[in-house]
């Protein structure tokens, strides 16, 4: 399992933005579970105009932070219509 306890990750305000509330969610979660990529779930309280564009850049500086691991990124934001992922990273997620 991926670290999850301690302070929040110190570069989180450069990738998100300092409101942002990253949960971990998915299969790493499990430490049972072998491989996998890592599913992040971004909570953002302001609209973002290109979430598409967004969600690839903060997938890739993650990914190069964790030596080209594959990592999903999941956006919420108040333009954004809610849908079934995002109920599930909200219950099953744990805040980092």
């Amino acid at each position: 399992m991926l670290r999850t306890t301690g302070s929040h990750p110190p570069h989180r305000g450069r990738w998100a933005g300092p409101d942002a509330q990253v949960r971990l969610f998915g299969s790493r979660l499990d430490d049972s579970a072998r491989g996998g990529d890592v599913d992040l779930f971004v909570a953002l309280e302001r609209p973002v105009e290109q979430p598409v564009l967004v969600s690839a850049q903060l997938s890739a500086r993650i990914s190069r932070r964790l030596q080209g691991r594959r990592v999903d990124v999941i956006l919420s934001t108040p333009n954004l219509r809610t849908l079934p992922i995002h109920d599930v990273a909200r219950r099953e997620g744990v805040l980092l």
